[in-house]
Formats: C-alpha cells, structure tokens, sequence
C-alpha cells in the first residue's frame, strides 16, 4: 500500500485513523501524477491548452494542501513564462525617416 507500519495500531480511533490516511494518501499521490504529469506536458509544448490544464492543477493541488500555495504561484509564473518565450512577437514595420525642415 506504499507505507510500510512497524505496528499495527491497537484503539478505535487509531485503526479509523490509519484508514483515514490511507485513503488520503491514495488521493494525494493521484493529484501529485496528475499536476506532475500536467507540467511536464507543459514544458514540452507550451500551447494554451496545456498551460491552462497544468494551472488548473496546480491550484487544486495548493487549495489540498499537496503543494504550497506560493510554490503553485511559481510555478505557473514560469510555465507562463516559457510560453511567452515560444511566441514570436509581432515586429514594427520600419517606417520611413521624416525629412527635417
């Protein structure tokens, strides 16, 4: 089940517990491969879709704890800015040098 237990828990409260935490830990790692997964995708090909599926996970995996609220922020900053970096910015046509009188 992923955490090996060196003792089986005795009271009521601690076998509801380790349920408990089993069944969190369960949902946790899904998030984790879920937003991991997300960024990888993203880096890869940095298109609107994916950075929006990738931001998205990354939010739910701070509003569950799984991540730091600050470190989701970081990390959807850079994803933005790599897509931003992959974008080719639209450049002035010259314009033609004015004459002075």
């Amino acid at each position: 089940m992923g955490i090996l237990y060196s003792q089986m828990p005795q009271t009521k409260s601690a076998k509801k517990a380790l349920r408990r935490d089993r069944k969190r830990e369960a949902v946790n790692k899904k998030t984790a491969g879920q937003y991991k997964k997300a960024l990888k995708q993203a880096r890869r090909k940095p298109d609107k879709e994916t950075l929006r599926q990738a931001s998205s996970l990354l939010d739910r995996a701070a509003k569950n704890g799984l991540l730091h609220k600050n470190k989701a922020a970081r990390l959807k900053s850079r994803l933005s800015r790599l897509a931003t970096k992959n974008v080719p910015v639209p450049t002035k046509a010259p314009t033609k040098a004015k004459k002075k009188r």
